[in-house]
């Protein structure tokens, strides 16, 4: 790899991990204010149909029930966005909004009637985005991309079964599959997803 590849490299990798870390960051600050005050922000995640359950739909994907849950969402939030932001940078923004707002917007719609809380759905949003472009658009790399996603992530179809007992939000996973199925179609067709 020549100098000039190899910074151009570095370059892209510094800022495909850059929004993701910020916003794991943002994450982990949130749950260590409520450990230390002993709060719980449960209060602010979506609760469906209401108008106070609005808050959620901005900050619900910060708040996290317990340390597990936590582990449970940052890790594959900041694998999943960093592939997105390095072999995706063009639309990565429009993606990573989408599956933030509209999740959480069909999770207030439709949800069962308690808090939502986490940021699973964006989880899911972002895994079935980057799996099913590999599908739509059918390029080499995108399906390569695909299939290293599949083989780390795809024991959370899973999570999108329905299911009453329990406090999983099933809603929120299966609201995340089809934003990221919906998009991962959409930007099929576009020409070019990255700079590079």
């Amino acid at each position: 790899m020549g100098q000039k590849k190899q910074w151009i490299f570095y370059k892209r990798v510094k800022e495909s991990i850059f929004i993701p870390l910020w916003f794991c960051f943002l994450i982990v600050l949130v749950f260590l204010i409520q450990l230390s005050l002993d709060l719980d922000l449960g209060f602010l995640g979506i609760l469906p149909q209401t108008f106070t359950g609005l808050s959620g739909l901005l900050l619900a994907p910060l708040i996290h029930g317990n340390f597990i849950h936590l582990m449970a969402n940052i890790f594959p939030l900041f694998f999943l966005g960093s592939c997105l932001y390095f072999f995706y940078d063009r639309v990565a923004d429009q993606v990573v909004i989408s599956c933030y707002g509209v999740t959480n917007f069909i999770v207030w719609l439709f949800g069962r009637p308690y808090f939502h809380i986490g940021s699973s759905g964006l989880v899911y949003g972002l895994a079935v985005f980057l799996i099913c472009l590999g599908l739509f658009r059918g390029s080499i790399k995108a399906i390569l991309i695909s299939i290293a996603v599949l083989l780390t992530y795809g024991s959370i179809v899973y999570g999108i079964i329905p299911s009453s007992t329990g406090r999983v939000s099933w809603e929120s996973h299966l609201a995340g599959t089809c934003v990221g199925m919906f998009m991962a179609y959409f930007y099929s067709q576009k020409p070019r997803l990255s700079r590079y």
